[in-house]
């Protein structure tokens, strides 16, 4: 958006802004056409919040001077600038601040042809070569998230540097994803474990989210934020009213056969999106 505009750009995050204060410095050292992005855009107090109102609608804040019956409110002419929000949580945003931006888009998750140009970029900043295939075949694990295909491009890296020639081939990548136990899904250690209780010691379920938590020695707060949301947009786990169940294809991935009788569920959403997913919304 700055590129197209031709003007410069300012990043900053939700957690960073603590005070009223904070943003206020911040939006008066913006100059005229300025684009601000704000990450993480839900987790702004809720002050902060209030005056990024008065700043969107009427280009000005009103900056507190002093403090007790002496204060006085100075306000601060703005010049016109662009906001741009990110967030994984749009749910978490009030309405006043989320009605006020123009345009809301939902970016999906990436494709594997994406991340795959994706990872070898990043390959070639980091000096490391990379084929195409292991390019793939990194990207096909990665969630469909860049950040997670570069974080398993490093992993690769080390390994191949370490255990290997140096070179990122297929062999290198497969033998570091197995280490780092990445299944040919992307499935890591604990969604597996999520999926092998809910089989194996719940006969594919349903069953509560807490006991299923309890299963895997995790917080269900863990489990619902990370393990879940995956799983779920893979078909592999389905959420109903009575708790989570296991879907058909999740007794296929695990090489396991469903006990005689059992209903096998179909995949269907219900999962927020983790923040460390891909998927999320920006506002602007």
């Amino acid at each position: 958006v700055a590129g197209e505009l031709g003007a410069s750009l300012r990043l900053t995050s939700g957690p960073a802004i603590q005070h009223a204060g904070d943003l206020a410095a911040i939006l008066s050292s913006l100059e005229d056409g300025d684009v601000l992005f704000v990450d993480e855009i839900h987790r702004l107090a809720r002050p902060v919040e209030e005056m990024l109102y008065l700043a969107m609608e009427d280009f000005r804040v009103d900056v507190m001077v002093g403090k007790g019956p002496g204060a006085t409110s100075i306000p601060l002419t703005l010049p016109p600038f662009t906001v741009v929000g990110a967030t994984t949580r749009a749910g978490l945003l009030p309405a006043p601040l989320r009605d006020r931006f123009g345009f809301t888009a939902h970016l999906d998750f990436y494709e594997p042809s994406d991340l795959t140009r994706i990872v070898t970029r990043s390959a070639q900043l980091l000096s490391f070569a990379l084929e195409t295939d292991a390019a793939s075949e990194i990207a096909s694990r990665s969630r469909g998230t860049p950040r997670v295909a570069n974080r398993l491009l490093r992993r690769v890296r080390d390994w191949a540097q370490v255990h290997g020639n140096g070179r990122g081939d297929l062999g290198a990548a497969s033998a570091a994803l197995a280490v780092y136990e990445v299944d040919e899904r992307g499935l890591d250690r604990l969604d597996r474990a999520v999926l092998r209780a809910l089989c194996t010691r719940f006969g594919g379920g349903p069953v509560g989210l807490s006991t299923l938590a309890v299963s895997v020695g995790e917080e269900p707060q863990t489990v619902e934020e990370v393990a879940e949301p995956f799983l779920v947009r893979e078909g592999l786990m389905s959420r109903t009213p009575r708790g989570r169940a296991a879907t058909a294809e999740a007794w296929a991935h695990l090489g396991l056969t469903p006990p005689a009788g059992h209903v096998s569920h179909v995949g269907q959403g219900g999962g927020q999106t983790s923040q460390d997913e891909g998927g999320g919304r920006l506002f602007g």
